[in-house]
């Protein structure tokens, strides 16, 4: 499996391009602008792209994915707890940061779905907290874990937008992301990418001398 990363849009959010070698197979995880650059580097792989994954529903992680999947008629997933984030520019908080967008996912998922997409396969964690429907994608087979806002390179996601929760947060980084193996490595909706066993040793809000703990 091939990971890709394009720091996209206002806010340098990650869109990921994941890739199956053998096969070409491919998803877009969280496509929040630039289009135009995500679809050049798909073709420029010759790639086949199977799905959009989305994290989470804010603004800076759906602004591409209409775009993308006119362009190559693939169909939009979130979870359904996060299918009405998609679609409201409040909740998304899109129209507070002057971007009134949204979108209407093609199909949603549960909590502990395993999803397929000709040769790539992923597992479903809800992780609520940075929005109420919030997940992380985790490639078991790969030790690789999307994980959208929930967790970043030392550090969570904000909880003052509509939907959040810290305590609902940190709960899903221990309960959720940190039963993983220590190994797992983490791409985040931001910043660099990490792995379970450093956030549980360095991470200052989840662990014991944080103020979120």
């Amino acid at each position: 499996m091939t990971v890709d990363k394009l720091a996209v849009g206002a806010v340098i959010t990650n869109c990921y391009i994941v890739s199956d070698g053998e096969t070409k197979d491919a998803v877009v995880i969280d496509p929040g602008a630039a289009a135009d650059k995500i679809g050049e580097k798909i073709r420029e792989k010759d790639l086949n792209l199977r799905a959009i994954l989305l994290t989470h529903g804010h603004f800076d992680h759906i602004l591409a994915a209409e775009k993308l999947r006119e362009e190559f008629s693939v169909k939009l997933y979130c979870s359904k707890a996060e299918r009405e984030v998609c679609m409201d520019p409040g909740q998304n908080v899109g129209r507070t940061f002057g971007f009134s967008c949204s979108v209407v996912p093609d199909q949603t998922f549960d909590d502990g779905e395993e999803l397929s997409f000709g040769a790539l396969s992923c597992k479903v964690i809800a992780t609520p907290g940075h929005t109420k429907g919030g997940v992380c994608f985790y490639f078991d087979a790969e030790g690789v874990l999307f994980s959208g806002d929930t967790l970043f390179f030392e550090s969570v996601g904000r909880t003052d937008f509509p939907g959040g929760n810290a305590k609902l947060l940190v709960d899903s980084v221990k309960e959720r992301i940190f039963v993983l193996p220590d190994a797992t490595k983490v791409y985040p909706g931001h910043g660099p990418a990490t792995s379970v066993a450093y956030e549980k040793e360095n991470n200052p809000y989840v662990n014991e001398e944080g103020y979120l703990y």
